[in-house]
Formats: C-alpha cells, sequence, structure tokens
C-alpha cells in the first residue's frame, strides 16, 4: 500500500499562495488517481481536486475552480496542489489520497469508503 506524508501548509494571508506537497512511498504512486480532500473544524471532510494515474485528466470542487492546480511528478512520486486567491473559507486540514484500485479514475463524486492510503495532514489557515 502507498504511504503518504503531506507538507507545504501554514499560516496566510487572504489573497496569499500556498503550494502543498503529497510525497509517495513507491513507484505503484504512479498506477494510481491522487485525490486532495479538506476537513474544516465541525464540518465533514470534503473533495477538493483530483488527477488521473497519467496526469491527463483533473478535476475540482466547484468553490475552487480556477484558483487551485492539481498536478503531479510521477518520477518523484509526489502530487501537488497549488493553491491561489486563497481565502479564510479555505481554512481546513489538508489530505491527499490514493484510490484504492489502480488505474481508476477520482471524482468528485466518489465515495471517501473506496479511497485507499491517506496522508495524516497539513493545516492551512488563511487570515482576512
Amino acid at each position: 500500500q502507498v504511504q503518504l506524508a503531506e507538507s507545504g501548509g501554514g499560516l496566510v494571508q487572504a489573497g496569499g499562495s500556498l503550494r502543498l506537497s503529497c510525497a509517495a512511498s513507491g513507484r505503484a504512486f504512479r498506477s494510481y488517481s491522487m485525490g486532495w480532500f479538506r476537513q474544516a473544524p465541525g464540518l465533514e471532510r470534503e473533495f477538493v481536486a483530483a488527477i488521473t494515474w497519467s496526469g491527463t485528466s483533473t478535476y475540482y470542487a466547484d468553490s475552487v475552480k480556477g484558483r487551485f492546480t492539481i498536478s503531479r511528478d510521477n518520477a518523484n512520486y509526489v502530487v501537488y496542489l497549488q493553491m491561489n486567491s486563497l481565502e479564510p473559507g479555505d481554512t481546513a486540514v489538508y489530505y491527499c489520497a490514493t484510490h484504492s484500485r489502480p488505474y481508476t479514475t477520482l471524482l468528485p463524486t466518489t465515495t471517501q469508503g473506496v479511497l485507499g492510503s491517506w496522508g495524516q495532514g497539513t493545516q492551512v489557515t488563511v487570515s482576512s
């Protein structure tokens, strides 16, 4: 099973940018769709963005379209989330996750129960 570790979170002012990274443990990473999710205090964890195993297709929550960009580096087993024009509503713990099945697209509607590995999360705080 792929092990994941997020980094890059922090405190930023509204309108600022952050880039999150999710490092995977091995080459199996290249076979899996990856997603970013977030959970704000008192709320359920929600989908943010996803990318297919090859990187050719990406998907975004409506709330982040045009502001966030997901990408991946299969040579170095890393997936990124570039976050621009951050808003206080983006404050949350951000998690990366794999789909549980290789070569299967992770969509905004994919049930979180069918996801495989999760990272430990990284805190993003956006001040107004």
